[in-house]
């Protein structure tokens, strides 16, 4: 879990995440050259990509991972700058991150790691061990676990369903998933999918979806696509754009990243 509630709350005020031009430099070489990306409360944007194409990068620079800068360009939410920012100032303003990796936190409890995500605002006024429980039985994941250390011991399929649960728990605003759907057998893909997709309707909750596979979007639906190749994004369309790139692969796309 990196990211929580910010300013969307039940009052369903809109929100807008915008980067523009954004670049990423690591280790002399240029991983993200000039990325454009608008998203808006109630939709669902899939970034699809090859691996090593910045992906990750990407995901892990809107969090605010340390030691991670951008050379140029901007990220706001709401109109207030990203970059400028700490990760926990960004959550508190609503934006979380399911990373590809969840850690393991030894000695924190995943029901102790959601009250301190909380803000007392909110925390007061949830019972938190009932709606994290509700939440484990719509994501599948045993209610057991909710009392073990958070990650510790637990298989893939069952940290992507753990960082779901976080995520409606928490509401954010706006939700970067990063390959939502690795480690997760067909089952665990509907359930996790399924609860994202139901979250752009009962708090308008952003999302973008990291991915390689058409798999996960089959259930989210997105409502934009962008081919993420060699750091920039060569194409972007509808729902279609993933099917075309399911029969076409990525190869057809490196020509235009050149």
């Amino acid at each position: 879990m990196t990211g929580g509630p910010g300013l969307q709350g039940e009052g369903r005020a809109a929100h807008e995440l915008v980067v523009s031009g954004l670049r990423v430099s690591l280790g002399g070489r240029e991983v993200l050259r000039g990325v454009d990306l608008r998203l808006r409360s109630g939709e669902i944007h899939a970034v699809m990509g090859p691996n090593g194409s910045g992906k990750s990068t990407l995901a892990h620079l809107l969090m605010g991972r340390p030691g991670l800068q951008a050379s140029d360009g901007t990220v706001s939410l709401d109109g207030v700058d990203l970059l400028s920012l700490p990760p926990w100032r960004r959550a508190r303003l609503g934006l979380f991150l399911a990373p590809q990796y969840p850690v393991e936190v030894p000695g924190v409890r995943l029901v102790e790691a959601l009250a301190a995500a909380l803000p007392a605002d909110r925390h007061a006024g949830m019972q938190l061990t009932h709606t994290a429980a509700a939440e484990a039985a719509r994501v599948g994941l045993p209610v057991r676990l909710l009392e073990r250390a958070l990650n510790v011991d637990l298989s893939g399929g069952e940290r992507k369903r753990s960082e779901t649960l976080q995520l409606a728990v928490l509401r954010p605003a706006v939700a970067v998933l990063d390959e939502l759907d690795s480690g997760l057998d067909v089952d665990g893909l509907r359930d996790v999918a399924r609860r994202v997709a139901e979250g752009r309707h009962e708090w308008r909750m952003a999302v973008l979806a990291i991915t390689h596979y058409r798999r996960l979007l089959t259930v989210l639906r997105p409502d934009a696509v962008h081919v993420l190749v060699d750091g920039r994004i060569v194409a972007s369309g509808g729902p279609e754009l993933a099917d075309e790139v399911d029969r076409r692969g990525y190869a057809a796309y490196r020509a235009v990243s050149a």
